[in-house]
């Protein structure tokens, strides 16, 4: 697919499609194989691999009705309240997806929306979020072209959700997704997620990830200020090689099913994405000590358990514990135990592999 085939191009039949409204929860992921750095419109600068989860949604419902000026127009809420600071950032999605969607010009949107986890918990929901817009956009687009194919519907609702956040794009499809263009992942691209097109081996089904919420206070550094950064990294080219050499070997693990190589290149891609906010310029650092304190204790569980428990990171302190449904028990214990001490106000959430974007009514 060219980012032609996305314009919408037809002749606008307003009269068939008045009003109505639809209502989509959109999950978070949590990405294994990181993407840092991107280059204009959204574009990554290396390709990604994501586990779709499953509890961490976000719940959007989008009323449309027809208006008689051409123009973005839309009221925003949150938890059925106006949400003015949120406005922003939508208008921006509306703006740069117009191009594609020309049709929203001649609706006004109630948006309302709210996330099954805590707003405050320090869980990005720029990604979830964005999808759940993306997927409402095109129930309506299907509505005025009702020859639309499933296919296309989840290419271009993960196009345009990448355009109101990157990582959006992988909240579409389910359950585990690859967003970048890689050699040998069949029909991979740079403009939208894909599912991962071979079969999962059956360890890796149902997978686990608790989510321990170590701060839940809004990052220093934002993800698109630390993305920019990469342009005059000196380790960027490196990194995006062995993103793609990781990405490889990942989709090996998940085939075969190899638990050990899987913990250490997940830890291994978690830090790297750390060491590379490290070594920026400005340089800067995301995690806590008592992310640190986490990662010290999986490790030493791991060493004396051989239980395959491993963690990941995102561009944050919060540390995502993931481990097969089969240790559940033994694991859960240990978190309690052992873990949430670390968690602020003992704050974790419980979550698994999912499957994608799902239409509520």
């Amino acid at each position: 697919m060219n980012i032609e085939d996305f314009i919408f191009d037809r002749e606008i039949n307003l009269n068939s499609v008045i009003d109505g409204s639809f209502s989509w929860s959109s999950p978070s992921n949590i990405a294994l194989v990181k993407y840092w750095g991107k280059k204009d419109n959204q574009i990554p600068a290396n390709p990604s691999l994501s586990f779709t989860l499953n509890n961490c949604k976000t719940e959007t419902t989008m009323t449309y009705k027809v208006k008689s000026e051409k123009g973005i127009s839309f009221d925003l809420l949150f938890e059925g309240k106006p949400k003015e600071d949120f406005k922003p950032k939508i208008q921006k999605f509306f703006e740069r997806i117009v191009k594609y969607c020309p049709y929203i010009e001649n609706y006004h949107f109630v948006i309302d929306t709210k996330n099954t986890f805590p707003h405050s918990s320090g869980i990005a929901s720029s990604a979830s979020g964005m999808a759940a817009m993306a997927v409402n956009v095109m129930s309506l687009e299907k509505k005025l072209n009702t020859d639309m194919t499933e296919e296309f519907f989840n290419q271009k609702a993960s196009f345009l959700a990448r355009l109101g956040s990157g990582s959006a794009c992988r909240s579409v499809a389910g359950s585990v997704v690859v967003w970048g263009a890689q050699a040998d992942i069949p029909n991979s691209s740079d403009l939208y997620g894909v599912s991962f097109p071979f079969e999962v081996h059956d360890k890796f089904k149902h997978y686990c990830d608790t989510i321990l919420l170590v701060d839940k206070g809004e990052k220093k550094v934002s993800s698109t200020v630390g993305h920019d950064l990469m342009h005059n990294h000196p380790y960027a080219q490196q990194r995006f090689g062995q993103a793609h050499e990781n990405l490889s070997k990942l989709k090996k693990i998940l085939i075969e099913g190899n638990l050990e190589e899987f913990v250490a290149l997940v830890e291994s891609e978690a830090l790297t994405l750390h060491a590379m906010m490290m070594t920026s310029m400005p340089y800067f650092i995301l995690m806590k000590p008592n992310t640190l304190q986490i990662i010290e204790k999986i490790w030493a569980f791991r060493e004396k358990t051989s239980i395959p428990v491993c963690f990941t990171l995102d561009a944050g302190a919060n540390v995502h514990v993931l481990y097969p449904t089969s240790d559940k028990d033994f694991v859960s214990t240990f978190i309690r135990q052992e873990l949430a001490e670390f968690c602020q106000n003992g704050q974790f959430i419980d979550d698994q592999i999912g499957m994608g974007s799902l239409l509520i009514k």
